[in-house]
């Protein structure tokens, strides 16, 4: 096997089964996956100006042996890797035991030092003129071919999205990260059933989803506050920005350390093909195999901020209005709420019950609260319940208060309008 020192891709796919040096652009990886033995192996696609991409398969012993690639248009240094072929395809197959690589970024056109090197890589003395070149003739090709990305507030139907939303700090508890921003606080935590799940942002709203519950069965099956059950939330919840939905993104992968590696101090991040679902009225993203991640600088990001406060009321307990008030006639309500951060319950309680209700008799009462929970009705006059269909809760205006110790909020200081 000879060892050939820098090649351009097009010489070097003449050099079957030799070791070569190349300096290339990353068109795009994977993440990284485990070996049917125990190695761990990731794959990249590289492409130079002289010729299309060609695949390139990293293995290695340990996930952090493997280039933590930043984003699509870095630059990569392979040194010592093995061009193959199969079935008249070439790539190249980067060996764990020889050979080493550097990760450079693709538009700093004045940094010439890796962001990462693999410990027995050597730099040599006319990369920095190779690299330069690659940032040049990047800057002025049109070589990065990305998808379209959705905001949240155009997700429409079940399916696979592209996203840009913003995680942020990290602590350095392996089983608890904190992620905030200059002006907004996010999250990324383990759920109950041991999954990591992440809060994304992008300053929009989804669109609310239709609830297929009937209000009567919320006693006894509520519908949840949360998608997945949380160790711990009720503080969480308070630092989430007001505005904007946080959608939350489950991670079923195995690579959990690689992806957190991934993710920066306040750095925004474009998703590529995540599953968007919707589980009891609650949208929700799924990380998969399939799904990559990469940051991006903030500038480009622009958010603008709203201000509104609207929520809807999608349950309440108890469900007969005949029982809204105790044996002794003190209003006692639990409401759920939801607007595009979360749900929460809130209580209508005693005098604040008293005005939030506003004196309507119990058969307006009747009519009022099925406008407020969406309840589809099959006439004009609102009498007759479609049974079975599917409710759409109106956004309302609602003003809350909460206790810090007790953790419940109230709905005060509002009138349901007969």
């Amino acid at each position: 096997m000879v060892y050939r020192r820098f090649l351009c891709i097009k010489d070097a796919v003449a050099c079957i089964n030799d070791k070569v040096d190349l300096i290339a652009v990353i068109l795009n990886f994977s993440l990284p996956q485990t070996t049917r033995g125990t190695d761990y192996v990731c794959k990249l696609k590289i492409i130079d100006e002289s010729h299309p991409e060609i695949p390139v398969h990293v293995f290695a012993q340990e996930i952090d042996h493997l280039p933590f690639v930043a984003a699509v248009g870095d630059i990569i240094h392979l040194s010592r890797v093995v061009m193959r072929i199969h079935e008249g395809d070439v790539y190249a197959i980067f060996n764990k035991k020889f050979s080493s690589f550097a990760l450079y970024d693709g538009k700093d056109v004045e940094n010439f030092q890796p962001y990462q090197v693999l410990l027995r890589y050597e730099a040599r003395k006319h990369d920095a003129m190779i690299i330069a070149g690659l940032r040049k003739w990047l800057a002025s090709s049109h070589v990065i071919d990305e998808p379209n990305f959705s905001l949240l507030e155009e997700i429409n139907e079940v399916g696979l999205v592209n996203l840009v939303c913003k995680i942020i700090l990290r602590s350095s508890d392996p089983s608890f990260y904190l992620l905030f921003g200059p002006t907004k606080v996010l999250h990324i935590c383990k759920t109950t059933d041991d999954k990591w799940m992440a809060f994304i942002w992008d300053g929009t709203d989804a669109p609310p989803i239709s609830i297929y519950k009937k209000p009567e069965d919320e006693e006894r099956n509520p519908l949840p506050l949360h998608f997945k059950p949380l160790p711990s939330s009720g503080d969480v919840l308070h630092t989430f920005p007001t505005v904007g939905t946080i959608l939350r993104l489950i991670f079923d992968v195995e690579c959990m350390p690689y992806i957190l590696q991934l993710l920066k101090v306040c750095q925004w991040f474009k998703l590529f093909c995540v599953e968007c679902k919707v589980h009891e009225g609650l949208w929700y993203g799924v990380f998969t195999s399939y799904s990559k991640i990469r940051d991006i600088p903030n500038v480009d990001i622009l958010i603008l901020e709203r201000q509104r406060c609207v929520i809807r009321f999608v349950a309440v307990i108890p469900w007969r209005v005949e029982d809204f008030r105790s044996p002794d006639g003190v209003y006692r309500v639990k409401f759920t709420l939801e607007d595009p951060t979360a749900r929460i319950h809130a209580y209508s309680y005693a005098e604040d019950g008293e005005k939030f209700f506003n004196g309507i008799s119990t058969g307006g009462l009747k009519r009022k609260l099925n406008e407020l929970l969406g309840v589809p009705k099959s006439d004009d006059d609102g009498q007759e319940e479609i049974e079975g269909g599917a409710r759409n809760p109106p956004w309302v205006q609602c003003c809350l208060k909460s206790h810090s110790i007790k953790r419940r909020r109230w709905i005060f200081d509002t009138k349901l309008v007969g």
